[in-house]
């Protein structure tokens, strides 16, 4: 396999997107475009994602796509025929949290299946990138780390079904902390979890065993313009707009107290060309959000508001993979990276609502 191509600016460098004509690929595939010399997205389309079968209208006209299937060995001999990336950044995952404890099969054979397809194929062809970024998730944490009153930190693991069903919601005398790859060892409490993790373990040994950097980012709750408005597994905060658009009470589950840290893809675009393009950003987990948590309510009323629907209601259902609070340390990022978070959650709601408003034709 030939070494990795040294010293050489983005501009020269091809990079290959998985999952590149999804919510964040499209998002970042402008900025891509500008920055490296060619871009090329591998995407199947898959119709849980993508209302039909086509090239976005959002993926920038820079960007070569590339129809296939991550999981198709086939698929990446004659991609790899043609396009010798220099930095790859791995998007393509199943991501429905609670969909993956009835589809199990389907969340492993894309997020791992998928990977190693991919490790194999750029074997094969002979390809050795110069780095790999991933795009994981906070759920490699589960419920994260909590503080007793005394100070000390200690993992809570997963809330079972007997635990919901009494609608005991939090850890009695411990208050959760913020999710830091430095501090927080992973626990996944869904096999969407258990899948990105596994990912993150595939790339980082098979990377360092090839020489190659590995950049691993994980994201907590994207959200924005572009998130589908079809899937009925993903993107809360496009479904709270098409509730409250039409009127309704958006329903809120446990008590809705339940923290997230909810961070704009515009936010987690730049962070993963900031991943792609950063002088020497280690090979740590890097986490990524907006740096505050909002409460579940929180965020339903402003969507409510902006809509003039009624309050949001509490409906003490739950779902079975959901932690109880998640929200991100991004010092790490700041630090390495350069990136901090821009946009307020106020402002990337409305920024979402009115985009919601021009699909829907208001």
């Amino acid at each position: 396999m030939n070494a990795p191509t040294a010293a050489r600016t983005p501009q020269e460098e091809t990079v290959l997107v998985t999952g590149g004509a999804g919510f964040i690929g499209t998002t970042m595939s402008a900025d891509l475009v500008r920055t490296f010399g060619r871009v090329v997205a591998l995407d199947n389309l898959h119709p849980q994602v993508h209302a039909r079968p086509e090239r976005p209208a959002d993926l920038a006209e820079g960007v070569e796509l590339v129809v296939g299937d991550v999981t198709d060995p086939a698929a990446w001999d004659a991609l790899l025929a043609d396009v010798r990336p220099d930095v790859v950044i791995h998007l393509a995952a199943e991501t429905g949290t609670g969909q993956s404890l009835t589809e199990s099969t389907r969340h492993a054979e894309v997020n791992v299946v998928g990977t190693t397809q991919m490790l194999d194929g750029l074997r094969r062809a002979g390809v050795r990138p110069r780095r790999i970024v991933l795009s994981s998730s906070r759920a490699v944490y589960g419920e994260g780390a909590w503080r007793r009153a005394d100070g000390s930190l200690f993992l809570p693991g997963q809330r079972t079904a007997e635990i919901l069903e009494r609608h005991e919601w939090d850890f009695p005398g411990a208050e959760p902390v913020a999710m830091s790859a430095a501090t927080t060892r992973p626990a996944p409490v869904s096999v969407y979890g258990a899948t990105k993790l596994a990912q993150e373990h595939i790339i980082t040994s098979w990377a360092n065993s090839e020489g190659v950097e590995a950049v691993v980012l994980r994201l907590q709750n994207v959200y924005g313009p572009g998130q589908s408005l079809t899937n009925s597994y993903t993107g809360i905060m496009a479904l709270f707009c098409r509730l409250a658009r039409e009127g309704a009470s958006i329903p809120l589950y446990e008590d809705g107290a339940v923290r997230r840290d909810f961070v704009l893809v515009d936010d987690v675009a730049r962070a993963l060309l900031a991943a792609a393009t950063a002088p020497a950003p280690g090979s740590d987990p890097i986490d990524i959000g907006s740096g505050e948590h909002q409460t579940i309510a929180d965020a339903a009323r402003l969507i409510a508001q902006f809509y003039g629907a009624p309050e949001p209601h509490v409906t003490g259902q739950y779902r079975q993979g959901d932690v109880r609070h998640a929200w991100a340390d991004v010092t790490r990022a700041s630090e390495v990276l350069g990136w901090s978070p821009q946009v307020s959650l106020a402002e990337g709601v409305d920024r979402l609502a009115r985009w919601v408003d021009e699909q829907q034709g208001a």
